[in-house]
């Protein structure tokens, strides 16, 4: 199995060398910075099959670093680490591209299955991208989707998403007409295998729905399967 590289940027010494011992049980290789410049310099310059980003950092943010990460187009999954439970800290860490986060204080065991979902994502992912059909570009009226770049356009104008909204999108554009449930959602996009979360899905709709619709109170792209799920409006 090829081990994974992990950018671990955390101010806290004694939580970087927790999370290096487990993250290298599972044979990953560990990179860490201890403030966000450096960190942000790091995440620039390598490859990594994981960021975990602490949120409060000295020299610059979690939130600004994750940002500057997402526009510059790296596309690597983001672990954020907050401090903060207020639910609105947790939404700008999502908003900003973060794939998940993780509230302080953690318990190891919760750490090590968010990471473990995380990497299984990445493979799901790649399985996904394989069924595909062999044209990456697919198009619905004034929606566009470039599978390999990255890349939703709508009337012409890019429409910036999250990883977890592309990847979403990605999934429902690519079977038009099939319905999807919550719990399903989950399972292929998050890779969670575990009940609770099905509110994560439908935050992430209704933002998605913000960005991509031109009324999201009357959405004509994705549509809700009432009972089941959701699904993409393939009568387009």
């Amino acid at each position: 199995m090829e081990s994974n590289t992990v950018l671990i940027i955390e101010d806290d010494t004694h939580i970087v060398e927790l999370l290096t011992i487990h993250l290298q049980d599972l044979d990953c290789k560990i990179i860490s910075a201890h403030d966000g410049k450096q960190g942000l310099e790091l995440a620039m310059n390598g490859q990594y099959d994981l960021i975990i980003l602490d949120l409060m950092l000295p020299k610059l943010n979690g939130i600004e670093i994750c940002r500057r990460i997402r526009q510059n187009n790296f596309h690597t999954p983001i672990l954020m680490l907050t401090a903060k439970s207020e639910e609105i800290d947790k939404v700008l860490g999502l908003e900003t591209g973060a794939d998940d986060y993780i509230t302080k204080p953690f318990s190891i065991r919760e750490f090590i299955a968010r990471v473990k979902v995380i990497f299984r994502r990445k493979e799901n992912n790649a399985h996904l991208k394989d069924n595909l059909s062999t044209s990456s570009i697919i198009s619905f009226g004034n929606l566009l989707v470039d599978i390999d770049k990255r890349k939703v356009m709508v009337n012409d104008s890019r429409i910036e998403l999250s990883p977890m909204e592309f990847d979403l999108l990605v999934l429902l554009i690519s079977n038009p007409g099939k319905s999807f449930s919550r719990k399903r959602l989950l399972k292929l996009v998050w890779g969670y295998d575990f009940e609770g979360y099905e509110h994560t899905v439908n935050s992430h709709i209704n933002r998605l729905r913000g960005k991509i619709e031109e009324d999201a109170s009357n959405p004509k792209y994705i549509l809700t399967t009432w009972g089941v799920g959701y699904r993409f409006n393939e009568e387009l």
